[in-house]
């Protein structure tokens, strides 16, 4: 039998009897009212690395858009299905968000793929290497890296991937225009899974640091 996984009930269980019991007036307002987040988070899919929980956010504080890797692809109006850059665009255009924060994080699968051009597809249709295929350039400037290790190249690739989609959404013009006149901001962010460390990205040099707290 197709069972559901007893262990979500479990956690939604204690969800109903936790922290929507203690905020359930909270959830009430924004069933009634709508969400007004003012940061908009483009984060991986990666099990270890959810924003609400590094950032312990509350309902209705983050909007959060995630795929492999955290990328933000270029401004393409093709007429294709661009998931990340719909809700990129919602949340600019609709909810006006102040903040996007790109958050990648240390251990990515997706950024090891991208390393790794000789891997084998996981389907047919290679949907992820289609998608790693956006850090192409970066990647293999960084695999000719005889200096570094495997372990090193890899962080490497994880800091310039934030970066390179910073990069990506000043392409969108609802995003260029918003921070050129001071009413959008862009953040990069890099978290270790293994330490629970969180790295700033410095918007003038695009170095990393870890904020004083």
């Amino acid at each position: 039998m197709n069972r559901f996984p007893e262990h979500l009930l479990t956690g939604y269980r204690n969800f109903m009897s936790g922290r929507f019991a203690e905020q359930q007036q909270r959830y009430r307002q924004l069933a009634e009212t709508g969400q007004t987040p003012k940061v908009l988070v483009v984060a991986c899919c990666d099990s270890r690395a959810a924003p609400e929980t590094i950032f312990d956010s509350g309902p209705g504080e983050l909007f959060v858009v995630r795929n492999v890797a955290n990328m933000v692809p270029p401004y393409e109006p093709d007429g294709q299905y661009h998931s990340t850059s719909a809700a990129l665009e919602f949340a600019v255009q609709a909810l006006k968000v102040q903040d996007i924060v790109v958050m990648g994080h240390g251990r990515c699968g997706g950024i090891k793929a991208a390393l790794d051009p000789d891997a084998d597809p996981l389907s047919p249709g290679d949907f992820i290497g289609k998608w790693m295929g956006l850090l192409k350039p970066a990647a293999e400037q960084i695999q000719n890296a005889d200096v570094m290790t495997a372990t090193e190249r890899q962080r490497v690739l994880e800091r310039v991937s934030i970066r390179n989609s910073i990069a990506n959404l000043r392409t969108f013009p609802c995003v260029s225009i918003l921070e050129q006149r001071g009413k959008l901001n862009l953040h990069g962010t890099w978290f270790d899974i293994s330490t629970g460390e969180l790295w700033v990205m410095d918007n003038k040099t695009g170095d990393f640091a870890r904020p004083v707290l």
